[in-house]
């Protein structure tokens, strides 16, 4: 499965936010990587604001572009607004929901254990990380990988219901997709409509 493999200091330096997780990179280095970090010139053009957003959010969710760019065409045919249709499919990804459950503390690792098959679906066994859910759905840990370290740790201090479209059971491990989320209950700092506008050019 292709995904992203390099270094997550650069990619926090590069848009200046913590992409993949909490970094004390961006107190110390708070310029882009490379030889003109530094020096580089601060206006950038319409274009180049498009798509450095559009690849932000490639980088949170952690998809490559082929894909990205399918969601988009998915999101730009179903009614609404298109670049909300865009996040919403994205949350709905089984990795991205196992994420925010807390199963596991980054999306890396929640498609780590999708991929691995810890991870069931309305109690079927499901290793793909892209499936997409429907509200409903319950997500719930393999019952032989309930004492897994990784799973553990994760879920040890973990807030109750941090997100309205979903629902956690912490006894049995499972959580439920109640409904497809509303844009202003996703946290992400996302401008959907630079992206929208670069696919449409």
């Amino acid at each position: 499965m292709a995904r992203y493999r390099g270094p997550k200091a650069k990619i926090a330096r590069k848009f200046g936010e913590p992409i993949e997780g909490q970094s004390k990179v961006l107190q110390k280095k708070n310029y882009p990587p490379g030889q003109h970090g530094r020096g580089r010139r601060k206006k950038q053009s319409e274009y180049a604001i498009q798509l450095m957003e559009k690849q932000k959010a490639k980088y949170i969710y952690g998809i490559l572009e082929r894909q990205f760019a399918r969601m988009f065409d998915i999101a730009s045919r179903k009614k609404g607004v298109t670049g909300e249709n865009l996040l919403q499919l994205l949350e709905s990804r089984l990795d991205n929901t196992v994420y925010r459950l807390g199963i596991a503390p980054t999306r890396r690792s929640a498609r780590q254990l999708v991929s691995h098959k810890h991870i069931l679906v309305n109690g079927e066994l499901v290793n793909i990380p892209s499936y997409t859910l429907k509200p409903g759905d319950v997500v719930s840990v393999r019952e032989r990988s309930k004492s897994l370290e990784a799973i553990t740790g994760s879920l040890t201090g973990r807030p109750s219901n941090r997100f309205p479209w979903l629902e956690w059971e912490a006894s049995s491990m499972s959580g439920k997709f109640v409904s497809i989320p509303v844009r202003e209950d996703i946290p992400e700092n996302i401008k959907e409509q630079l992206i929208v506008e670069l696919y449409s050019k």
